[in-house]
């Protein structure tokens, strides 16, 4: 029976909601962190209030809980934030990562950190685990940066990259592709959409359900955790507006120029994600059925 000690940082972020929903299989303690106050619905959890740029908060809360395994999920990712405050980027996203291995290794745990298909260039994919990196803005060379620190850590880790996740949110956290879509359309407000970029869409319950698998069995390396399917988000905006029946012309299709947009966007990184099949049996959903689930409340 599996009694290790989780440690979980970013519960309020997207993946960290959807992890919440199904930390009730997990059969040891559960101890789940954020900024500020806890947003999430009443549960039985034990939740610390920890800003991972705090090295001597972060040791704090490892000393107290001793955790044997941490899912690594907060970080600034918002690319055009990073790309224009570059100190705040690096404090996240690299030194807050730095701070939770030192951490970490304080009980020797086993470390699952979340990364991005951003690190890649989006001129040579599809993308597998072996790909070479070549990051085309600021938030992927940070996240690079830090899987770099994950790499040199002294007991068990994974690194698990993904793209482009989606599902719902919870009041008062930030929106993403579909709902800002949904939202948009609903109020008659016209948006522009790339067409020109093409990333493979995830379904925030199948990454959620991914992390803790790969947590429970303590699965090391690098591991790209992604849906079936490379849309473009125009094509995802298409498919919003048929599912809920609004009006598609408010929907115009764009390529990446008509953005001024201070951070770069790779154009092409779908994810090759057969490791995950063969050695998880990870079977994410195809868009359409996470689509359905996502509007239906899921």
């Amino acid at each position: 029976m599996n009694e290790k000690t989780l440690l979980i940082t970013g519960i309020h972020g997207l993946v960290g909601q959807y992890v919440f929903r199904i930390l009730g299989s997990w059969k040891g303690r559960v101890v789940i962190t954020g900024k500020g106050p806890c947003r999430l619905p009443q549960h039985h959890f034990v939740y610390v209030s920890m800003d991972i740029t705090d090295k001597d908060q972060v040791q704090a809360v490892f000393q107290t809980y001793s955790p044997s395994v941490v899912i690594h999920s907060a970080a600034q990712a918002q690319p055009d934030h990073c790309e224009l405050n570059r100190e705040d980027a690096l404090k996240v996203n690299v030194e807050g990562t730095e701070n939770l291995l030192q951490a970490s290794s304080l009980s020797r745990a086993f470390f699952v950190h979340l990364s991005t298909d951003f690190i890649f260039s989006g001129n040579d994919g599809p993308y597998d685990e072996s790909s070479i990196p070549a990051p085309v803005n600021f938030y992927g060379k940070t996240k690079l940066m830090a899987e770099e620190k994950v790499k040199s850590y002294s007991y068990a880790w994974a690194i698990v990259r993904t793209a482009l996740v989606y599902g719902n949110v919870i009041s008062g956290t930030r929106s993403n592709m579909i709902s800002w879509v949904k939202t948009e359309l609903e109020n008659n407000r016209p948006i522009k959409v790339v067409s020109d970029q093409v990333r493979t869409t995830t379904y925030a319950a199948d990454l959620a359900g991914a992390l803790l698998v790969i947590a429970e069995r303590e699965m090391t390396g690098t591991w790209h955790i992604s849906g079936k399917d490379a849309l473009s988000p125009w094509a995802m905006a298409i498919a919003v507006a048929d599912r809920l029946g609004l009006d598609k012309r408010l929907i115009t299709k764009v390529d990446a120029s008509v953005f001024s947009q201070p951070a770069t966007r790779p154009l092409k990184t779908p994810f090759i994600i057969d490791k995950a099949k063969r050695a998880l049996g990870f079977e994410p959903l195809p868009f359409e059925e996470g689509l359905e689930k996502v509007l239906n409340g899921d």
